[in-house]
């Protein structure tokens, strides 16, 4: 994949994920409701949102990275061996840090 390309599905992977956390974060911002069974749903709901949440954050931090490295010629580099990442692996998920061997 060209690096244009590549940059360009990082970016808009980084403001998807970014969307994602604010709604959930809005979502938090709401007022809760009075009845007591209510609350207790909602409580549920919340936790999921925040699970939810907490894995597009530490989605965000991998594509952020992948940008990094690529602005810094160090994309596709496994961050455990040093070894080039296979391309296929690279193209299935294209943030990804480690080779198949480490990722194992």
């Amino acid at each position: 994949m060209p690096v244009n390309q590549l940059l360009d599905s990082l970016t808009q992977k980084q403001i998807e994920l970014i969307s994602r956390i604010n709604a959930i974060e809005n979502d938090f911002k709401k007022g809760r409701s009075q009845d007591f069974s209510e609350q207790a749903t909602e409580t549920e709901n919340d936790q999921v949102l925040d699970e939810i949440r907490n894995e597009a954050k530490s989605e965000l931090q991998l594509v952020n990275e992948a940008i990094r490295k690529l602005a810094n010629d160090q994309y596709g580099v496994c961050s455990h061996c040093s070894n080039d990442i296979h391309p296929e692996r690279l193209h299935a998920l294209p943030y990804t840090q480690t080779c198949i061997h480490c990722a194992h």
